[in-house]
């Protein structure tokens, strides 16, 4: 637990959450925050003819806007990019650290949050994923899209009854760290200790015995992993997982219905299967591609972000499990140079803000060092796959020499599909994992497997923080509040043992009727202290969400999600394009740890 020794924050300072807001408590009132290659197609391979295979044909995404293939424009005067884009800025030109304006005080939604001493001057390369990272997808439209696909599929393709596609999805329910109990049709959410805190069976609420009676008493904690249970660690998860809630009440009310033998694990397996097959055919991605403005929240601050840290000298990289066609076409929506209308072509501009990228790097399999996937280089103008050795390229059949296959402004970035985290450090002739920042939002996709495997730094983007820490400040009276109950609870029980055992123990010329009505008096203080606690706490908790409450607690406790997240990620915050509000050199500093036993003792 960090707690910071700034002495404003004194009422806030119990909460792990509220630690990483100390060192920045202004004492004035409250500051201001805003919110704001498919598959590869085999061909025949010919002798004289370059060995190669083509990523495009009929599932290849296309964007709903010309491509400018002479890839001539070149990004330069950033006060052209952004004459438009305001949905991040409320209209304002970004500012990154390293503008004139840059280096002023940073709002507290958009500060980075440091777990474990980084210092920027010793990383090298810097690597990004893509979807829910550089592209913050909008819940609203992409998670309804996804949810409206899965339905179809499950109707369509997997015998569940017409009635689910009148469904609606409320993409406001389900939140990141929840657990999906597979056997039992349960939603979980549970403290560091894995200690199941709120529970519900479809949207029916469990009663504390029935929470006690399945998850509490078992000799040997459950793992509360797979193949059980199911992990909602991504936001690419909520959509599935509302979807299963609502089948397992539709099962319980309607059992005759459902597929033959369809249990809770079975349904759920139907769910993955579904939304497998919305990506496999591309249903999603085809949307986004038509009107990416729709589904991708506009972040004005990245492109500025990208450049600062490739003018300090630092390599840059993407690794993305989106094949060459969908990235692209994102990619664009996000760095491209546009008019004020958004009529630019899409084009490769966006490549010169980093040194490789790699597509379809099936993550979390390209972080072992053991994967033996083929590396394959992409001819970002045909989408064509081509052969390499190991990421150098190879000589075609019948030709003595390799060609490369970039040519123009952008010949410095290199894409590539495939392949390993092995190839990636050749590439970028890395010497050490440990000069390795990586930026994602999954946490065993991304940051777990990246940090345990191979020992890179990482930073994990929370979108959800930006709100959850102004609820924070906004609630950190009430949160005094409820501690100081939480004492008066503590002293009233003290006096009340006190009492009995002067009962049963002490002198037996002890005035009994006055004790009794002593302890008559403290019992009906205790509960009136009780149920104003308890319903303060529930107020408090449902103020950052009506069902799960706040994101990084379970009541007084770390949520598992907040446990994993000081674990595995080096350093967190709200946006990606965060980092461009700090040095590209600056020493990333974790507050002071603090044990129970030193709160009263040390003065903060």
């Amino acid at each position: 637990m960090r707690i910071s020794r700034n002495p404003v924050s004194v009422s806030v300072s119990v909460s792990f959450c509220l630690s990483f807001l100390s060192p920045f408590l202004p004492s004035s009132p409250s500051p201001s925050l805003t919110f704001s290659s498919q598959f590869l197609s085999k061909s025949a391979l010919s002798p004289g003819k370059r060995k190669r295979f083509h990523t495009s044909g009929s599932s290849q995404l296309h964007a709903s806007y010309p491509m400018n293939k002479s890839r001539g424009t070149v990004v330069g005067d950033q006060s052209s990019i952004f004459l438009h884009l305001g949905n991040i800025d409320q209209g304002q030109k970004p500012c990154v650290w390293s503008s004139p304006e840059g280096g002023r005080k940073i709002e507290i939604g958009k500060r980075i949050f440091c777990n474990r001493s980084l210092n920027m001057k010793s990383i090298v390369a810097v690597g990004f994923d893509m979807d829910y990272t550089l592209a913050q997808y909008k819940p609203e439209t992409f998670e309804s899209l996804a949810y409206e696909g899965t339905i179809k599929k499950l109707v369509n393709d997997l015998g569940y009854p017409c009635e689910l596609l009148g469904w609606s999805f409320d993409w406001k329910y389900m939140v990141r760290g929840l657990v999906l109990d597979k056997k039992r049709g349960n939603i979980l959410k549970m403290d560091r200790h894995k200690y199941v805190k709120v529970a519900y069976h479809g949207f029916k609420e469990l009663s504390k015995e029935e929470k006690v009676g399945t998850y509490g008493n078992t000799l040997i904690r459950d793992s509360f992993d797979e193949p059980d249970y199911a992990l909602i660690d991504t936001l690419f998860s909520l959509a599935e997982a509302y979807l299963f809630a609502q089948l397992v009440d539709y099962r319980d009310n309607n059992p005759g219905k459902v597929p033959a033998g369809a249990d809770y694990s079975r349904m759920y397996k139907d769910v993955r299967a579904a939304v497998d097959l919305c990506h496999r055919d591309g249903t999603l991605k085809q949307m986004v591609a038509k009107d990416p403005k729709r589904y991708i929240n506009e972040d004005t601050a990245i492109v500025p972000m990208l450049k600062m840290l490739r003018d300090s000298g630092r390599a840059t990289f993407l690794v993305t499990n989106s094949l060459w066609d969908y990235t692209n076409i994102v990619m664009n929506f996000l760095c491209e140079s546009r008019t004020v209308n958004g009529s630019n072509p899409i084009n490769f501009d966006w490549l010169q803000y980093f040194d490789v990228v790699i597509t379809g790097s099936a993550k979390p399999g390209f972080f072992h060092d053991d994967n033996r996937a083929n590396l394959f280089e992409v001819e970002p103008e045909s989408g064509m796959l081509v052969n390499t050795d190991n990421g150098s390229p190879m000589a075609q059949v019948g030709s003595s020499s390799p060609t490369l296959s970039l040519k123009g402004p952008n010949k410095m970035c290199r894409v590539f599909q495939g392949g390993s985290v092995g190839h990636l450090h050749k590439l970028l002739s890395i010497g050490s994992s440990s000069q390795v920042l990586y930026v994602g939002d999954h946490i065993y996709g991304d940051i777990l497997r990246s940090k345990k495997v191979l020992g890179w730094r990482t930073m994990l983007v929370v979108p959800e923080l930006e709100r959850e820490v102004e609820l924070l400040w906004e609630l950190r009276d009430t949160r005094k509040q409820l501690r100081l109950l939480r004492n008066q609870r503590d002293q009233i029980e003290d006096k009340i043992h006190r009492l009995k055992w002067s009962l049963k123990f002490e002198d037996v010329n002890v005035d009994e009727k006055k004790i009794s009505s002593e302890l008559d008096e403290l019992e009906s203080q205790r509960e009136q202290v009780r149920l104003t606690h308890q319903q303060s706490q529930r107020e408090c908790h449902q103020k950052f969400h009506k069902v799960w409450g706040q994101l990084m607690k379970t009541g007084y406790q770390n949520s598992r999600f907040a446990h994993q997240v000081e674990r595995f990620a080096c350093l967190y915050s709200s946006q990606v394009s965060n980092l461009g509000l700090c040095s590209p050199d600056k020493y990333y500093r974790p507050s002071e740890d603090f044990m129970p036993h030193e709160f009263d003792i040390i003065p903060w």
